[in-house]
């Protein structure tokens, strides 16, 4: 008998479940114990009460993938921000002939709904609208309980493809910011090859002797020529939050943002040694409890504590 009538039923009682009960089963089956949400320590155990806690509204704007370009342009500048080439709300209207030959396709709305087409002349149009489609009928809240997901239209957005000529691949550079601070970065490899690679860094390019939750690379990436001008941009865009991982590419000749992610893997993700949890736990100072009730965030990004 197949397990996927099993997997939908699951998928359905879990639906049905409180926030708090859910998130607890969840975590009990990644670490094998449940969060302290009372009193956290660490890392992963604060990203739970933060999802629970933590609530501001008007905060949807930083993670929808559209929004968020004007409020980051108006920070830091529009050059920083990857140019729109097509917003759709139906898979349907995608009108491939007035793309160019190669570009991204990404959801609005989730995490992963992302596909690069290098040569528009080799792809499946209807398999590709048949995908879409599927990815802006799902609800990403349900996966993690981030309630944000919850406020974003769900929209196919398309961008230029943009590349790193010179270092043969486009890395990320995920920053994560504590209050305004930088305390570490992963750089994300060999996507394209599809065998990803993590290496992480603290903020002045040392290697930080961790996994999260795919191997190093061999020979750790070299620190991109425009890491400072990165730094900055990092802070300037994580000011007013408790924390947030602010991501960018570097590309030949620029620095581009990528997204503003507030709960890293959802907070669900182990690290390799367990310590780093409760290093990483410390850094982050738990804010204030807010639930509803607050005014939506401003066309600059902050946050009022």
């Amino acid at each position: 008998m197949s397990s996927k009538p099993h997997k939908k039923f699951a998928k359905r009682i879990a639906r049905l479940l409180p926030d708090r009960a859910y998130i607890q089963l969840r975590y009990f089956s990644r670490f094998h114990r449940f969060a302290r949400l009372r009193h956290p320590r660490t890392y992963n155990e604060k990203i739970q009460w933060l999802k629970l806690n933590y609530r501001v509204p008007g905060e949807w704007r930083l993670v929808d993938k559209v929004e968020v370009k004007e409020i980051v342009a108006a920070q830091i500048g529009a050059e920083y921000v990857i140019p729109t080439l097509a917003v759709y709300d139906h898979a349907q209207e995608i009108d491939f002939d007035a793309l160019p030959a190669a570009f991204v396709l990404k959801c609005t709305h989730d995490s992963g709904g992302m596909m690069v087409v290098r040569d528009k002349s080799t792809i499946d149009r209807d398999a590709i609208r048949l995908k879409f489609d599927g990815y802006l009928n799902r609800n990403y809240f349900y996966t993690g309980r981030e309630h944000h997901y919850n406020d974003i239209t769900p929209r196919i957005l398309i961008e230029p493809l943009i590349e790193n000529s010179l270092a043969g691949q486009l890395r990320d550079y995920k920053f994560f910011c504590f209050d305004g601070e930088v305390k570490s970065l992963f750089v994300a490899s060999d996507r394209q090859a599809g065998a990803v690679k993590f290496d992480y860094f603290d903020a002045d390019y040392s290697v930080m002797e961790l996994r999260q939750p795919y191997p190093n690379s061999a020979v750790r990436p070299t620190k991109p020529k425009r890491y400072d001008e990165m730094l900055s941009i990092a802070r300037v865009l994580s000011k007013g939050h408790p924390h947030v991982r602010v991501d960018l590419y570097e590309t030949d000749d620029r620095v581009y943002f990528g997204e503003l992610t507030f709960y890293h893997f959802g907070g669900m993700q182990p690290f390799r040694p367990p310590e780093w949890d409760r290093t990483w736990g410390d850094w982050l100072t738990l804010p204030p409890r807010i639930r509803r009730g607050r005014s939506a965030v401003p066309k600059d990004g902050s946050v009022e504590s």
